[in-house]
């Protein structure tokens, strides 16, 4: 396994479903904001409308950081329509919603469990650049937590502005960062 940490996205371009839209996502639109790729193993399933219901409550946080939600399994934007349509939550989703059928975006960030030909639970914060500043990867039965990746996305954010400074555990916005120093080596 390999550290995907300032890996570079790849050149793509995907189906996407998109608030009552069929939209096409590519590279090019990624580029200029931060942004949120968050797999999740299938529609109509039993913990992934959870987590996506969970970010689209936090989404007004993530846009206000100037970034972009896309979620993404390995279903088509017809089938995210579907799925919008007929469940009350998915159909509150403002965010992208992408299809990757033929799991080049999966391999890409290394979640396809190739057997099952679903996506496992992989969150990934890319800088305006295009590259991924951070990532975690769960089983398909862990669900994630909306707010904790928000406060990433703000910390990632933080220390791409401030590279001075280091955000500590449970950092959030307004509170105390760290300047590495010298003076500080085995005081905290």
């Amino acid at each position: 396994m390999s550290n995907l940490i300032n890996t570079k996205l790849i050149d793509f371009e995907v189906d996407a479903y998109q608030k009552g839209e069929f939209i096409k996502v590519k590279t090019e639109d990624i580029i200029g904001k931060w942004s949120i790729f968050f797999f999740y193993p299938a529609d109509f399933s039993f913990v992934c409308p959870t987590e996506l219901g969970d970010l689209q409550d936090h989404y007004q946080g993530f846009k206000d950081a100037n970034c972009e939600i896309y979620s993404v399994s390995e279903d088509s934007h017809f089938v995210h329509k579907a799925w919008a349509d007929a469940t009350d939550t998915i159909g509150k989703i403002e965010y992208p919603m992408l299809a990757d059928p033929n799991g080049k975006l999966a391999r890409f960030f290394g979640v396809l469990d190739e057997e099952a030909g679903q996506a496992l639970r992989g969150s990934f914060v890319v800088n305006p650049r295009g590259e991924i500043q951070a990532y975690e990867i769960h089983n398909m039965g862990i669900g994630r937590n909306a707010e904790e990746l928000l406060r990433k996305l703000e910390a990632a954010v933080f220390v791409e502005q401030h590279g001075d400074q280091v955000c500590p555990a449970n950092w959030k916005p307004g509170e105390d960062t760290i300047a590495p120093s010298l003076d500080l080596v085995g005081k905290i």
